[in-house]
């Protein structure tokens, strides 16, 4: 299943890319996110960066045939893979979002590029299910809540930056 989203930011590329790779910031998505537990790590990689968090929430909102297949806490890793700075002034990468317990990946393209004065994150990419039969119905109950955690933290973004003016 296709999903892509883009996230409007109102401060320049540098200062967005900052942010998505502050520990802190990181640490935060996953409060707001209600983890149970969360692990944020950020390293340097040539001129780019990698954001892994790992996130377990409770899984008493999802529907019960997701339960059974997955417990009673969703193991959410997130990957970001940043690469160096294009002359454009964009930065490209990956996403991979991994829930465990679950056969379902998410994986995105994704570009950080200027926009007048600010800034927009694009992501670009497909939900998949790998179980046999209930693969699409897995995907379809599964999607919202990615989009509304790209859209939260699209929301958080905004609310960071304006706290670090």
């Amino acid at each position: 299943m296709k999903i892509s989203e883009t996230l409007d930011y109102p401060a320049e590329p540098d200062v967005v890319f900052a942010m998505l790779t502050d520990e802190r910031f990181q640490a935060r998505k996953c409060e707001e996110a209600g983890a149970l537990a969360h692990d944020v790590a950020v390293t340097q990689v040539g001129g780019g960066s990698r954001v892994v968090t790992r996130r377990e929430l409770p899984t008493e909102n999802l529907p019960d045939f997701a339960k059974s297949l997955i417990g009673p806490r969703l193991v959410i890793t997130e990957t970001y893979e940043w690469e160096a700075l294009n002359g454009d002034g964009s930065r490209p990468g990956d996403l991979t979002i991994e829930l465990g317990g679950a056969p379902v990946t998410m994986r995105a393209g994704i570009v950080l590029a200027p926009v007048g004065t600010g800034t927009q994150l694009h992501i670009d990419g497909t939900l998949k299910a790998s179980v046999p039969l209930i693969g699409r119905k897995i995907e379809k109950s599964a999607a919202p809540a990615i989009i509304d955690g790209i859209r939260s933290d699209g929301t958080l973004g905004r609310v960071w930056l304006s706290e670090q003016r």
